[in-house]
């Protein structure tokens, strides 16, 4: 047995997992601070009656929430349970939680600095609005949160009884550093509890990539869709933060297709294992398997249709 082949493998796979847990970690925690603050310092329909009724509308205001709230694919989780929790329209949170990982003032500047304000740089952003504003839309139809949520995402009536929705209590009585406190205290909770779908989604994904290496993926990269396949893979392998996801994209430019490039940049910060995992802590398995595939084929059919279609 070549024990020294091992060990490097086994240096590698430690590598890379800690790579992408210490990338992720402080994004994760960005998100449950803004979880914690939404709980404690807004009440129950302060989101939902400043979002549209109009299903379209709904989805796409959802879809531009991540200006204000700007977390990547690990910190939109558990900040989007929140947000449903306290009234937000789910076709609006799903909109959130699949956009908001781009269409965000830091991936958008970090989009800027790798691409310029070229076509790459515009696709992007308008590529994650569209898919993710119509999988919001196709939410809008189901009018029983309860079949796709599981029982801690569900909104909370409001009028519940003490002890099953802390945040419906009147925090203008409550002293500043009280809530400062909670705040605190329900961000360490979900860290934690959001923490073990990062750390197997991680093992999973550098598993993956000590087993079949990047350059296996490189070196069969080839034609306008088997080119945006491999690219959207991936991602979906690399699970690279998308605060950092444009410089790793830039190194594929001469080499893949602009549409593999935009399918690496779109359905990664979507979509990747460890935010899969995520999801699967917020929404029923139908639920999920509707937000991976309903991007993942609009992604490939965007991607394709530059490729054949787009001189740029």
């Amino acid at each position: 047995m070549d024990w020294a082949g091992l060990l490097d493998r086994f240096a590698n796979f430690t590598t890379i997992f800690l790579g992408i847990f210490v990338e992720a970690a402080p994004f994760l925690m960005l998100g449950t601070l803004a979880s914690g603050l939404v709980e404690v310092f807004f009440g129950h329909g302060d989101f939902s009656r400043y979002v549209p009724r109009n299903p379209f509308l709904a989805a796409l205001t959802g879809a531009g929430l991540g200006l204000v709230f700007p977390v990547c694919e690990c910190g939109v989780v558990p900040l989007t349970r929140r947000l449903v929790r306290k009234g937000l329209p789910l076709s609006a949170a799903v909109s959130f939680l699949l956009a908001a990982p781009v269409v965000n003032f830091i991936v958008i500047a970090s989009t800027l600095a790798a691409f310029g304000t070229g076509p790459i740089f515009y696709a992007r952003v308008l590529l994650s609005v569209i898919i993710a504003s119509f999988t919001g839309m196709v939410f809008a139809f189901e009018k029983r949160p309860e079949r796709l949520l599981l029982p801690r995402s569900l909104p909370v009536m409001a009028g519940a009884g003490h002890g099953y929705e802390i945040g419906l209590r009147p925090v203008e009585r409550e002293p500043l550093m009280s809530r400062l406190r909670r705040v605190l205290g329900i961000a360490v909770d979900e860290f934690f509890e959001m923490s073990r779908f990062l750390v197997f989604g991680g093992v999973v994904a550098a598993g993956m990539q000590t087993i079949l290496p990047q350059s296996v993926l490189l070196s069969l990269g080839s034609g306008p869709v088997i080119s945006v396949l491999l690219l959207i893979a991936l991602a979906v392998l690399l699970s690279i933060c998308s605060t950092v996801d444009a410089f790793i994209a830039l190194a594929f430019v001469g080499t893949f297709s602009t549409g593999s490039i935009l399918g690496f940049l779109v359905f990664g910060p979507m979509v990747d294992i460890k935010s899969s995992l995520m999801f699967l802590n917020v929404f029923k398995r139908r639920a999920v398997a509707y937000m991976i595939l309903l991007p993942l084929l609009m992604t490939i059919l965007a991607g394709v249709f530059i490729n054949l279609n787009m001189t740029w």
